[in-house]
């Protein structure tokens, strides 16, 4: 331990040790729960019920859970009550095959106001299990930045103040790390859980969740991104969390027949050496292979989702980040036994900008997500700028996706002339502006200037542009991409009425994770009818969901297939890959299921999060509603820029169009659109067993035995 990182440890003031007994895991479980109040500084445990297993299995489930019996419908995200909770899920920690270290964080949001999930890698989760819990429930706030630190091999839990250690994210996970290790070897045993100064200065924050890199010799970062959480991390005064357990091996998570880990395990390892190079090379590029392929498809958001593609996007495509950027033939897995591999890293790389210009520092990846949102749809092509502003939302600790879709907002607005220089405080952000751009974000991390409102997100802005600047109420609410308070992730959805649903639908807000159905939708032309797509949109959400409550990533599913996918009766399923998940399911608890009870199980946790924002006032179907960008082109140059397209379609549809402008045209379309996307929710609402207004009825909560009194009194208020 060096001197500072000593001197640092020596400065932290106990508040509270809990001595617990160490135990294996069992079946996937432990089944206890280590709950911490910061407000008394209170430590316990907790019992998992069988009641919590049978019903909400873990991870998503489990947060629901104790979220819903820790607030009340007037709770607000910065009260003392709400609660962070982490859960990995009863397969999560599991070596054998790929993709199972996730760890799902649930807590209200400050965007939404609502219950948020946030699904993450990293090791924090598994260790935490494999520590001697199935999840930590964290409540109240404490006076003064503190620490939560687990040691799962000496057993005891300690909450302690920490004032020295940094905020910033990529130096809290160094020097806990540092802190707790024991030796250079012993640094891959602990996992640190942290938000930076950007979760302290606007409501976007992210959790940022390590794993040593023991090639790297650094501790790199993962997100729980979406709703802000981070944001409720840092009001709560956490500095971090730190968990350490020292032998993982092969059965730590207590499998009843490891044998059929392996086996099912065995089969994807080989698909990924043998068929990722033809697929999508997850593990030379990452998620990033997306970005050509939207592009490709009109897609790709650009200046703030106006349009699909863009002539520089060859400039921002995956093969320049592998050939420039992404160090490779390094083991990218953000848990043990991943060969998917998709963590990519550029290693060395110099600031230009913000407080740490001039460093040299590893920067995970960018995703696709971070390269649309930072680059194109900002109309930005510069991938060292999208790699800088990469590296600094994950150490200030706010959400690479919100940030993005925001600022392009912003961009459109000045554009449209909305707001003005007076208003940005000097900055020129029009699509393009790079360098005003960075400038931005370091507004927002720091809490300053502009920065303090556009880390307010979307939500607000529209309505401060509204009251103080005069905007129309009707044009922010089109351009505006998010719903339910959370900004779109990067897809352009306007030729997909799935998508769309699968956006404005989703519990959480507009989150591509329940959903992605464009493919299906747009180009392969498999769900051509209201039914059809509804059943999509029931099915696709409950799988995913499913991967949510168990602690796996769902990558592995579908961004590899086997090489004969394409020729079985349902490939969007990948049906040997969901075979696979009902062994590993089997392998770990010895529970047999089918493809039925998976979808069950999934259901209920599902129609409870929908109830969850009924009880918080946000589950009825006016919060179901998208922004029209979403929809269809919103003003006439978006009509014009792909006028043949658009034009034909009302022609197809009966509209008599010689003659009739573009803005005429444009509001025919747009009613057609308007009137689709109502005909859908219809479909998918009645596919769900919920009533026309959202709401899950009565036989629908029953059916899943979820009609506890409170649930049963609330929902009957809407039927």
């Amino acid at each position: 331990m060096t001197q500072s990182v000593l001197e640092m440890k020596k400065a932290h003031k106990l508040l509270n040790r809990m001595d617990y007994d160490l135990k294996k895991v069992e079946k996937g479980y432990t089944n206890r729960t280590l709950y911490v109040n910061l407000s008394d500084n209170t430590i316990k445990s907790k019992p998992v019920t069988d009641m919590m297993k049978e019903k909400f299995i873990g991870g998503r489930g489990f947060g629901l859970w104790y979220l819903w019996n820790a607030v009340s419908s007037e709770t607000k995200w910065n009260d003392p009550e709400n609660e962070i909770i982490i859960s990995t899920g009863p397969i999560g920690g599991t070596t054998q095959y790929p993709g199972a270290g996730k760890s799902l964080v649930v807590s209200l949001s400050p965007l939404t106001g609502s219950v948020m999930d946030s699904n993450v890698g990293g090791y924090f989760g598994p260790l935490l299990k494999f520590a001697g819990w199935d999840a930590i429930e964290i409540q109240g706030k404490a006076q003064n930045d503190v620490i939560v630190y687990i040691d799962g091999n000496n057993g005891y839990v300690t909450i302690e103040e920490a004032p020295e250690e940094d905020i910033d994210s990529h130096l809290v996970a160094e020097q806990f790390t540092e802190m707790y290790a024991e030796s250079e070897e012993d640094k891959r045993n602990i996992a640190v859980v942290s938000a930076g100064r950007g979760s302290d200065n606007s409501l976007i924050g992210v959790l940022n969740f390590s794993f040593y890199d023991v090639k790297r010799q650094v501790p790199r970062l993962k997100q729980a991104g979406r709703g802000g959480i981070g944001t409720v991390f840092r009001d709560k005064k956490i500095k971090a969390l730190v968990v350490k357990f020292t032998g993982v091996k092969g059965d730590t998570n207590g499998p009843v027949d490891k044998s059929k880990i392996i086996q099912a395990g065995l089969k994807v390892h080989k698909e990924v050496y043998e068929l990722d190079s033809q697929q999508c090379r997850m593990r030379e590029v990452g998620t990033a292979h997306l970005t050509e392929l939207m592009n490709d498809y009109d897609l790709l958001p650009t200046m703030n989702y106006q349009y699909g593609s863009h002539p520089d996007a060859d400039k921002i495509h995956s093969d320049i980040f592998k050939k420039k950027y992404f160090t490779q033939g390094m083991a990218d897995g953000c848990w043990y036994g991943c060969s998917l591999a998709c963590a990519k890293a550029v290693d060395h790389f110099e600031l230009k900008t913000g407080p740490y210009k001039g460093d040299k520092v590893c920067v995970d990846a960018a995703e696709y997500e971070t390269i649309a949102g930072l680059g194109s749809n900002c109309g930005i092509f510069d991938p060292e700028h999208i790699i800088e502003g990469n590296f600094y939302c994950d150490t200030y600790g706010i959400d690479t996706i919100s940030c993005g879709t925001l600022i392009a907002f912003i961009m459109e607005c000045y554009e449209r002339g909305i707001i003005d220089k007076k208003v940005t405080g000097g900055l020129e952000l029009k699509f393009g502006n790079a360098e005003d751009a960075m400038e931005l974000i370091h507004q927002i991390g720091e809490g300053r200037g502009f920065g303090k409102i556009a880390g307010l997100g979307i939500k607000r802005m529209k309505k401060i542009f509204e009251e103080e600047y005069g905007a129309d109420p009707k044009i922010l609410q089109d351009i505006g991409m998010e719903c339910k308070g959370l900004e779109y992730s990067e897809y352009v959805t306007k030729e997909s009425l799935a998508q769309q649903g699968g956006y404005a639908l989703a519990n959480k807000g507009a989150q591509h994770d329940e959903a992605w159905l464009i493919f299906m939708d747009m180009v392969n032309k498999q769900i051509p009818t209201f039914e059809d797509k509804a059943e999509a949109l029931f099915f696709f959400p409950l799988f995913r969901t499913w991967f949510g409550l168990n602690g796996l990533c769902k990558l592995p599913w579908n961004d590899i297939e086997p090489a004969d996918n394409a020729k079985t009766e349902e490939p969007a399923k990948v049906p040997e890959h969901l075979q696979n998940y009902l062994d590993i399911f089997y392998g770990v608890t010895g529970k047999k299921i089918t493809e039925e009870d998976m979808i069950f199980q999934s259901e209920i946790s599902y129609n409870f999060q929908r109830i969850f924002n009924l009880k918080m006032g946000i589950g009825t179907r006016e919060y179901d509603m998208p922004p029209y960008r979403s929809v269809g082109p919103v003003f006439e140059e978006e009509y014009e820029s792909r006028a043949e397209r658009y034009d034909k379609q009302l022609k197809e549809l009966g509209y008599d169009i010689e003659g009739k402008s573009t803005k005429e045209k444009n509001m025919l379309l747009r009613k057609h659109r308007e009137d689709q996307y109502e005909k859908l929710v219809d479909a998918v609402y009645k596919r769900r067993g919920w009533n026309s207004n959202g709401v899950p009825t009565l036989e629908t909560v029953k059916r899943l035995g979820i009609d506890f009194p409170d649930v049963v009194e609330l929902i009957s208020k809407y039927q």
